[in-house]
């Protein structure tokens, strides 16, 4: 029968790349939690509106791109094509809101979005989200900002991702500039592609977020918003900067910088590699003080990021090495296979990862494969060791091998790993 192969657009994470997301995961959970963040688990799915009236019906999300579909019982169900949506509902449903705040989450998981399948972008991808709600200080976006930066550096992604910041305004502000830059674009309409001609009067801003190239030298001559914010924006910029200059941390004011998403005011920004083509954003987010209330919660403020953890992969690819055990366990004949297997569930017991060959294969064809699977330490174990008592241990890196006493092998095994941790 014909083999059954994968959906266009998702992709297998196979087990030599898991070390990677493992590293990613693992420096998550240890940066964020150092800043007081708990982690939160949401579900795949949720009702449509939930999306629609978060991100934007006008968005590219909820438009085009979303995974949608009716169940059993008639309702209409979407694959969550992102995080915060989610995480805001579950605040709001279990009344997170009444605990003290600000209230620090981050969820990692899958999203999904129809888009064309390339190179870090894929219809089933993965992401660490990040949200804080119920302030709204510009000292708390610098410092979030500064979290985010702290994830790539304990990564040892410090140098290769460079941070660029922007203000979009608010509701005061941004409707005057919104009709300045709609202006603008009709000007230079026809400079525009089609998709960006469509997005002019409904939603102008997304187009300075268009990556295609017959539209940056437009993009580059738009009017900045920055120029156009009121007082109270233009001083929490200011503010945020500020602090970002305390915290050391380096970034570049990019005026032309926006989210994808309506829910974002003030505050925006985005984690940037020069190493991965058009697609070289790895993390972004922003302020969101108005999603809280618009999907049935208090007026509570809030402020978050993604990373994209495919994009982060990609930069990581080759940095992380798996083992697939720390030693090696040959034996030659049965005799020895029943005494290396009792070794191998006493090294297990003590916490030092053993693999126990089962094949009769010659001693060069274990070695081989010892060797493929880059496990450190190798233990040989035959009728003439085990008349002595002994095993034969090797060293796979130097090639250097000596004799140990089999009552010794767990505790001198246990040692060496010791030494390497």
């Amino acid at each position: 029968m014909k083999a059954i192969q994968a959906v266009r657009g998702v992709r297998d994470i196979l087990p030599a790349e898991t070390p990677t997301w493992q590293a990613m995961e693992a420096g998550a959970r240890k940066v964020f939690e150092l800043y007081g963040y708990r982690e939160i688990r949401l579900p795949l799915f949720e009702r449509t509106e939930l999306f629609a009236r978060g991100i934007g019906e006008t968005t590219d999300i909820v438009e085009k791109e979303m995974y949608t579909f009716v169940d059993h019982s008639g309702e209409s169900l979407s694959l969550r094509p992102e995080a915060t949506a989610s995480l805001v509902r579950a605040y709001v449903e279990h009344r997170l809101h009444a605990h003290p705040k600000p209230v620090r989450l981050y969820t990692i998981g899958p999203m999904f979005r129809y888009e064309r399948p390339q190179a870090g972008r894929y219809r089933q991808f993965h992401q660490i989200n990040v949200e804080a709600l119920g302030t709204a200080t510009p000292t708390f976006d610098a410092e979030i900002v500064q979290m985010l930066m702290a994830f790539f550096a304990e990564l040892k992604l410090g140098e290769r991702v460079k941070l660029h910041i922007n203000s979009i305004g608010d509701a005061t502000c941004r409707p005057a500039f919104r009709a300045w830059l709609r202006a603008y674009l009709k000007e230079n309409l026809t400079r525009l592609c089609e998709e960006c001609r469509a997005r002019v009067e409904r939603n102008p801003l997304r187009v300075l977020d268009c990556k295609k190239p017959e539209c940056q030298p437009v993009i580059e001559q738009a009017p900045s918003i920055l120029d156009h914010l009121c007082p109270p924006c233009h001083e929490h910029f200011d503010r945020v900067c500020h602090y970002l200059n305390l915290f050391k941390v380096q970034y570049i004011v990019t005026p032309r910088l926006v989210r994808g998403l309506d829910y974002y005011v003030r505050t925006t920004f985005e984690a940037v590699t020069g190493e991965l083509g058009a697609q070289n954003a790895v993390a972004g987010g922003g302020r969101y003080d108005g999603l809280v209330e618009l999907l049935g919660g208090p007026a509570d403020p809030g402020i978050g990021f993604a990373i994209g953890m495919e994009r982060v992969a990609l930069l990581l690819k080759g940095e992380q090495t798996s083992t697939f055990a720390f030693v090696f366990l040959i034996p030659l004949g049965e005799p020895a296979l029943e005494r290396c297997a009792e070794l191998a569930k006493d090294l297990r017991a003590v916490g030092v990862a053993a693999e126990l060959t089962h094949a009769p294969r010659k001693l060069r064809a274990e070695l081989d494969l010892a060797n493929q699977l880059r496990v450190p330490y190798v233990l040989i174990l035959g009728d003439d060791e085990l008349a002595r008592e002994e095993a034969t241990l090797r060293d796979m890196t130097t090639g250097d091998q000596r004799a140990i006493p089999l009552a010794g092998v767990v505790t001198e095994i246990r040692g060496l790993q010791g030494q390497q941790t």
